[in-house]
Order: C-alpha cells, then sequence, then structure tokens
C-alpha cells in the first residue's frame, strides 16, 4: 500500500521525473537522502515503471496526429502486426481493444501525403476508420 507522501513523490515525479531529490523531499517534508530511497522502494515494487521524454511532435517534424480504429479480415493479426512493427516511425501506440475494431492504432505522421501511402499500405492488411486530431 502506498502511504500519502508515497503519493505525493509520485505526484510531483510526475510532473517533473528529473527534480532533484533534496528539492522533492523539501515538497514532501523529507530530507533528500528519505526521499531518494523511498524512490528506489517505489522503483524495486514496480510502482515507478520508468520515466519518459514529452517531446514537441510539431518542431520534431510530426503535424499529423492520427487514430485508426482497426477491423482486421481474417484471424490471423500476423500480417497487421509486423506491418505496424516496420512502420514503428509513425506508430506511437497500438492497443488490443474490445468493440467493434479489434486494435485502436494512434499514429504521428509528417505530412498528408506520408499518411495517405500508409492508409494504402495498411489497407492490404486491414480495413479501417481513421480520426485526425485536430488539438
Amino acid at each position: 500500500m502506498l502511504d500519502e507522501t508515497d503519493r505525493q513523490i509520485i505526484e510531483e515525479l510526475t510532473k517533473n521525473s528529473r527534480i532533484p531529490m533534496k528539492e522533492l523531499g523539501e515538497k514532501v517534508h523529507l530530507t533528500g537522502q528519505a526521499t531518494a530511497s523511498r524512490v528506489i522502494k517505489l522503483e524495486e515494487k514496480g510502482v515507478i515503471e520508468g520515466y519518459t521524454l514529452k517531446t514537441n511532435d510539431k518542431k520534431m517534424g510530426y503535424h499529423v496526429h492520427a487514430f485508426l480504429e482497426i477491423f482486421t479480415k481474417n484471424l490471423h493479426h500476423k500480417p497487421y502486426l509486423s506491418f505496424v512493427a516496420s512502420h514503428h516511425a509513425y506508430v506511437i501506440r497500438n492497443y488490443k481493444v474490445s468493440g467493434q475494431g479489434c486494435y485502436l492504432l494512434e499514429c504521428k505522421f509528417p505530412t498528408n501525403e506520408e499518411l495517405d501511402q500508409f492508409l494504402l499500405e495498411l489497407n492490404l492488411y486491414v480495413n479501417y476508420k481513421l480520426t485526425i486530431v485536430i488539438r
């Protein structure tokens, strides 16, 4: 079970995972050393699984953000999964879901032309419903 201090630590690390332990300790009313010890325990218990980097997609050259609801054409999903793996530069996440579709594919593309080419190739393996993110 997590106590209130652990929850505060996680909340602060969610805001800024690069915060110095001394500064984090001040926010949760512990010493830097005690805070670091708690963070290590949270990591060892698997509560904290890792740290991520947030990037600006537009500055990275990705101007088109899309979600595709995937409808497989048969029970053999391996060709689709191989296609997704081979196009990892565009794929953010591929969720296996319940509902009408089999997967929810989140992607980013530099241009609409690259999205169109991706969709043409994708359609060899599955059918899809496209949603473009506005904001």
